[in-house]
């Protein structure tokens, strides 16, 4: 065989590069569909860091390769997740690189509100596992909040029923941030207001507010699924400042309502949420105020009350020296007695052993003994002496340790009454002081109030050249009435003038001349 010689012919079939039958099954399956919505579940999702979005969709028996350019990704409401059940709308296309077949992806919606309610489970399980939701997390809310932050759509009614409760309740300073609250920039623009809000500094030239509210109004599922990503929830979880979320109406519930401080039914709510009643504080100090001036004046007269009761159980210093006084005299006075009855035996002895001595011994034994008993009463004298000046003394001493302890108690106790002398000079300054202020305001009131009366009486209507007329006590209004009245009085700007009435009440019509009746006497009739 030539190696060289030329192939046989294969026949009449024509012969195909690559490349042109790459092109032609793409330009058949293109032209077939051309658009087209797929059911499935979606399988692998890839995320590269070019930004485009490859996934699978998928279902019990086969599998189509599914990719989302950029563009496409950042116009989806809602991102493919796996597990998700979703209809996706698209064309279909070939990749010849790989001779496979794929769909173009414009859109993903999930197929149903069961589907949306199982991704919302899953992501808030998962959400919840990391402690995202913990109560422990949860800041309190300040109780009268200086500056309050509002994240929603500045053209809304929501943000105008905030404005108009908090200026009804107790009006506060309120920054907003305008946000998306629909759509695909929703949840990018609420996360990144409520992270610009806590990075404020304190003292800066914008107020850092104490307290923050992402309000929303009611709407759909899908409407508020911006508040459901995750993006959203980590952001209100993060938030250093007190956050209130019043996403919905009371039967709507987003993910953000779990992370957020307190939740609120409506923004309505939520603005009585943030605010206290400024009359009811005002009602509630001025409660307390009356209470702590009775508590006050109470305190003080019970005190006083305590004061005297002290007082009157003091014993007087003359109760306290009666006693040491009275024993003192019966003292003195049983001292000379018992000297005499010492005598008189004594005497009785010398004069028992005089009987049995002789003259002279007896002599000698007298003057001894008289000897030893001027002596003996010397001593006894003195002894007794020296006895009253000790006990005297000793009283004195205690007189003079009364009157200092009798000093200090009294002391004290002045000390106590100057002390609540001064407080009640206090408390009764503070009350002429709020009397006046009370009074002044009043006066102030019933100024105005009087201003108000002369400005809207007749009185100031009269000097524009007005009158009032009345007949008797009654006004007169109209001219039949004016007409009918006896007499009338016109008030003027300067005085009262009384007058007639051009035209007299009406009076009974005078009775008709009787015809003459037919007859001899009488005209008669013409007829």
């Amino acid at each position: 065989m030539d190696l060289f010689e030329d192939p046989q012919p294969q026949g009449n079939q024509p012969e195909f590069t690559v490349s042109e039958l790459s092109g032609a099954v793409k330009r058949v399956i293109e032209g077939e569909f051309g658009l087209v919505r797929v059911r499935g579940e979606i399988g692998r999702v890839s995320r590269p860091a070019s930004g485009h979005l490859y996934f699978d969709l998928k279902d019990d028996r086969s599998v189509i390769a599914a990719i989302s350019w950029k563009g496409q990704v950042a116009r989806m409401q809602v991102r493919p997740e796996e597990g998700m059940e979703v209809i996706a709308t698209g064309k279909m296309t070939t990749f010849p690189g790989q001779s496979k077949y794929q769909l173009i992806v414009d859109d993903v919606a999930p197929a149903g509100a069961g589907a949306l309610m199982a991704m919302l489970e899953k992501r808030r399980a998962a959400l919840q596992a990391e402690g995202l939701f913990d109560a422990a997390r949860k800041k309190p809310i300040p109780f009268l909040p200086g500056v309050i932050g509002v994240v929603t759509s500045p053209s809304g009614a929501v943000i105008r029923d905030i404005l108009h409760r908090l200026r009804d309740r107790f009006p506060r300073h309120v920054l907003i941030w305008p946000v998306a609250v629909q759509g695909q920039d929703c949840a990018a623009q609420v996360a990144a207001a409520i992270r610009g809000f806590n990075a404020i500094e304190p003292g800066g030239p914008i107020p850092r507010p104490d307290l923050l509210i992402v309000a929303r109004g009611g709407g759909s599922l899908e409407d508020l699924w911006g508040f459901n990503e995750e993006i959203v929830v980590r952001a209100a979880a993060a938030s250093r400042i007190p956050l209130i979320s019043a996403v919905g109406h009371e039967t709507d519930t987003t993910l953000i309502d779990f992370a957020a401080d307190r939740r609120a039914p409506t923004p309505t709510a939520a603005a009585e949420m943030a605010v206290p009643v400024r009359g009811e504080l005002l009602a509630g100090v001025e409660s307390l105020g009356a209470r702590l001036t009775r508590a006050t004046a109470q305190g003080a007269e019970r005190r006083g009350q305590r004061l005297r009761d002290l007082g009157r159980a003091l014993p007087r210093p003359e109760t306290l020296l009666a006693v040491p006084r009275q024993r003192f005299d019966t003292g003195v006075q049983r001292l000379g007695g018992a000297l005499g009855l010492a005598v008189s035996r004594k005497r009785g002895a010398f004069a028992a052993q005089a009987g049995r001595l002789s003259p002279a011994a007896l002599l000698a034994l007298v003057a001894r003994a008289r000897l030893g008993l001027d002596g003996r009463a010397a001593r006894l004298e003195a002894a007794q002496a020296r006895r009253a000046e000790r006990r005297a003394d000793a009283l004195a001493g205690l007189g003079a340790r009364l009157a200092p302890a009798l000093s200090r108690l009294l002391g004290g106790a002045a000390r106590d009454i100057a002390a609540n002398r001064q407080k009640m000079q206090t408390l009764t300054e503070r009350m002429d002081r709020a009397q006046a202020l009370r009074l002044a305001r009043l006066s102030e009131r019933l100024t105005a109030s009087d201003r108000m009366r002369l400005s809207l009486g007749y009185e100031q209507t009269l000097q524009r050249g007005y009158a009032v007329v009345r007949a008797g006590a009654a006004l007169v209004t109209s001219a039949p009435v004016a007409q009918k009245a006896a007499a009338l009085e016109i008030q003027f700007a300067d005085g009262r003038v009384q007058v007639q009435p051009l035209t007299t009440p009406d009076m009974p019509e005078k009775p008709k001349p009787r015809k003459a009746p037919g007859g001899p006497q009488g005209q008669g009739s013409l007829f």
